[in-house]
């Protein structure tokens, strides 16, 4: 599942960063590296960023970029 399908108040864990190099690096920056838990905060309407909890620190993110993110979720 990619983390832009996951559900508002949903975790899951990155399993795959399925991007170029430069993206890969300004996520991982941004804390978003594989065997991260995350949690989707809320979604602005409009297909608009997504706020995305790791641990204690909130993240916006485009949804573009979130599509690039493979998360796998306890039901998965």
């Amino acid at each position: 599942m990619l983390l832009s399908e996951l559900d508002t108040l949903s975790s899951g864990t990155v399993a795959a960063i399925h991007a170029g190099q430069d993206l890969r690096r300004r996520l991982a920056g941004l804390g978003l590296r594989l065997g991260i838990r995350v949690k989707v905060m809320r979604r602005s309407p409009f297909n608009g960023p997504l706020q995305i909890r790791i641990g204690h620190t909130d993240l916006i993110l485009r949804p573009a970029d979130a599509a690039h993110i493979e998360v796998q979720t306890a039901a998965s």
